[in-house]
C-alpha cells in the first residue's frame, strides 16, 4: 500500500472518534507499528488535529471533513502546473497560487512537489 493511500486510510479510521492504538492501525493496514508512528508524526505535522502518544493511542481532537476522492499522480501534477502558471509574476492571484501550492506540497509530501513558502 502506498503511503498516501495509507495516510488516507488512517485518517478515515480516526474519524470514528475512538482511540486507536498503533498496533490496531498497523494490523488493519498491514504495516509495522513503527510505520504507524512515523505516519502519525507526519499527519500531526501537517496540521491535522491528531492527538496521541506511542503506547496509548491516537484520536482526532475535532471532526474532520475530507473530500471523497484522492488525487491521482496526473491530477496532482496538473494542479501543480496550473498553480505555478498562476503564480507567475504579474498575475493578481500569484500570491494566492503560491500559498496554495505550498499547502498542497505540505499536505502531500510524498508527491515530491516543491513550493516556496513565501
Amino acid at each position: 500500500m502506498k503511503r498516501d493511500a495509507r495516510l488516507y486510510d488512517i485518517v478515515q479510521s480516526l474519524r470514528d472518534g475512538r482511540l486507536h492504538t498503533a498496533a490496531e492501525l498497523a494490523t488493519l493496514l498491514g504495516v509495522s507499528t513503527r510505520t504507524i508512528w512515523r505516519d502519525m508524526d507526519m499527519l500531526a505535522a501537517t496540521g491535522l488535529p491528531v492527538t496521541g502518544e506511542r503506547g496509548l493511542g491516537y484520536i482526532l481532537r475535532s471532526p474532520l471533513m475530507l473530500p471523497p476522492t484522492m488525487l491521482t499522480a496526473e491530477e496532482l501534477e496538473a494542479l501543480a502546473e496550473g498553480l505555478r502558471h498562476v503564480a507567475q509574476e504579474g498575475n493578481p492571484r500569484a500570491k494566492a497560487a503560491k500559498s496554495l501550492l505550498y499547502k498542497v506540497a505540505t499536505l502531500l509530501p510524498q508527491s515530491g512537489l516543491e513550493a516556496d513558502p513565501s
